[in-house]
């Protein structure tokens, strides 16, 4: 049985029950549960302070392994950076200056992107700023890599413009002079051997029989095949492209016409004594840019270092041209 509470009533002399209203007993009720609810509640806050649910703990362990993750990116970005560094100081400083191109201009290499904020949509996140410095990268990563890619593109076509080049630039002796007996005359102040006076001698000559064959010493396209006025004789002019011309001069015979492709060894005519010659002999020029050189520092393809000094010795020693 519960217990009852009583009072004394001094008018009446006796001790009479207390009977409390519904709301006085909802109320000492509710003050007795006061203290279980508080500690209740100061549980569970505590439980959701420092204690995961199942889904809570699963999602923190994904979430742990995403930023390893991103961090192992990051790792591995930076190993791309430095490969991609190295390829392109490869591509400057090897690859293009080989095949005579300007290096890629530092502000394209560094190939940014202005503009609006891209990346808003990933701001206001615990792992925000690890995320926003990922995708920095692999954007900037990539554009430098269509960059490079494009660069690459350039070095390709350099090298078959290259090939082409080495092909047509005018490489081997116009003449068989296997011992280098038949060089005559070199480049450079000669005497003149009919006028007998000292006169610049713009190409090297090399004495052979009559009928000798002639060779053109790269590939290109003849521009003239025909008996000059100009002392040449009958002479052949190969244009081989780059800035490089070449001419043979006394011939005996035409081998080519003009407007034929010719290859590097195509025999285009035969040793003569036509025009202002003193003997059969082949008078040979090179120019480059419309300048003659000394045709004496082409003869990279057939000579080693040893002949190619003793070329050096043969024609520059003789002081009278043959034309």
């Amino acid at each position: 049985m519960p217990e009852h509470k009583y009072r004394f009533n001094p008018q009446t002399l006796n001790f009479e029950r207390i009977r409390l209203s519904a709301w006085q007993r909802t109320r000492r009720l509710g003050l007795m549960l006061m203290p279980g609810l508080l500690v209740g509640l100061l549980g569970i806050f505590l439980v959701y302070q420092f204690v995961d649910s199942p889904k809570e703990a699963v999602l923190r362990r994904e979430n742990k392994q995403l930023l390893l993750q991103y961090e192992l990116l990051n790792k591995r970005l930076s190993e791309l950076d430095r490969v991609m560094n190295d390829v392109r100081r490869r591509d400057d400083n090897i690859y293009r200056v080989i095949f005579e191109a300007d290096p890629v201009p530092e502000s394209m290499r560094r190939a940014g992107a202005g503009g609006i904020n891209r990346y808003k949509d990933l701001d206001g996140f615990a792992s925000s700023d690890l995320v926003i410095d990922t995708r920095k990268r692999l954007d900037r990563m990539s554009r430098q890599l269509v960059v490079q890619s494009r660069s690459l593109d350039e070095v390709a076509a350099l090298v078959l413009r290259k090939q082409e080049m080495l092909a047509s630039i005018p490489a081997i002796q116009p003449i068989p002079n296997e011992d280098l007996t038949q060089t005559a005359g070199g480049y450079g102040m000669r005497i003149h051997p009919i006028h007998k006076i000292p006169k610049f001698h713009a190409g090297m000559d090399f004495t052979a029989k009559q009928g000798t064959p002639i060779y053109a010493t790269g590939d290109g396209r003849v521009t003239y095949a025909d008996y000059g006025t100009n002392g040449y004789g009958r002479h052949v002019v190969i244009d081989h492209g780059f800035g490089y011309n070449t001419l043979y001069a006394h011939l005996s015979e035409l081998k080519v016409r003009n407007g034929q492709k010719v290859k590097r060894g195509d025999v285009i005519g035969l040793v003569g004594n036509t025009g202002l010659s003193a003997g059969p002999h082949l008078h040979y020029e090179v120019h480059k840019n419309g300048q003659p050189v000394d045709p004496a520092n082409y003869y990279f393809n057939d000579l080693t270092p040893e002949e190619y000094a003793r070329m050096l010795e043969l024609s520059r020693n003789a002081g009278q041209s043959l034309d």
